[in-house]
């Protein structure tokens, strides 16, 4: 099949969450899907299996990193984590929101110092509210965990698709980051709250994480072509 034009608003707005534990098979994978992805997702499977060298590879195949990792911890050492992985180039890093704001500021400090001693851009610290997978999280969490963000001086949230209105309204300049991204008709696998991509756009939300949606598919390309031609912003 041949690959579809993406335009660059979109492609910029899709993250390729490459959950496997073999950087051989994340590399084959983020150069398959490049024409649909701007952003590489390398999450707690992949980086326990090939550590920083997955952030390199990717950054070198073009995409912008979003490492999720969901740091939390005591702030010292969530500070010291935060600057190595920002002088290694990651572009987005995730701190859980649960960790409370001094622990968040320590991640967006260290975060910001690592990319700067490193020469970089700055990149994005961003808290984790709650998780899709999560449906049973009290009313109350998402607002407090939100604000503890903004204080904190982070520069996005990940929240469901149904938190991003909500989201939106208490921090509107905060970068929503959605995953549980699901087309429609497609299994939700362990996600509690998921969306569809335009949903999830329609919504308020500014980058979307789309994963066994199209790496699991019998024909990826085929997958995230079809997801691309499902959305229109």
């Amino acid at each position: 099949m041949t690959a579809i034009t993406t335009p660059p608003d979109v492609r910029s707005r899709l993250a390729l969450a490459l959950d496997v534990d073999d950087l051989v098979e994340a590399t084959r994978m983020a150069r398959e899907l490049h024409p649909y992805f701007g952003v590489a997702k390398v999450g707690l499977e992949l980086f326990s299996a090939a550590g920083t060298d997955a952030v390199v590879t990717m950054t070198e195949l073009g995409y912008k990193v979003f490492l999720d990792l969901k740091l939390h911890d005591i702030p010292t050492t969530v500070r010291k984590t935060a600057r190595v992985l920002g002088a290694v180039g990651a572009s987005y890093l995730t701190l859980h929101a649960f960790g409370g704001v001094s622990m968040l500021r320590g991640g967006v400090e260290g975060l910001r110092d690592g990319a700067a001693a490193a020469g970089l851009d700055s990149p994005c610290a961003l808290a984790v509210t709650i998780l899709t997978s999560d449906a049973g999280a009290p009313p109350h969490v998402l607002g407090n965990r939100v604000r503890s963000a903004v204080e904190a001086g982070c520069g996005g949230v990940v929240c469901a698709a149904g938190d991003v209105k909500e989201a939106k309204q208490l921090a509107p300049r905060l970068v929503a980051v959605v995953p549980g991204i699901r087309p429609a008709g497609a299994d939700a696998d362990d996600q509690a709250r998921t969306s569809t991509p335009q949903a999830a756009l329609d919504a308020g939300a500014d980058l979307l994480v789309i994963g066994r949606a199209v790496t699991a598919a019998e024909d990826r390309a085929a997958a995230a072509a079809k997801l691309v031609e499902s959305i229109s912003i």
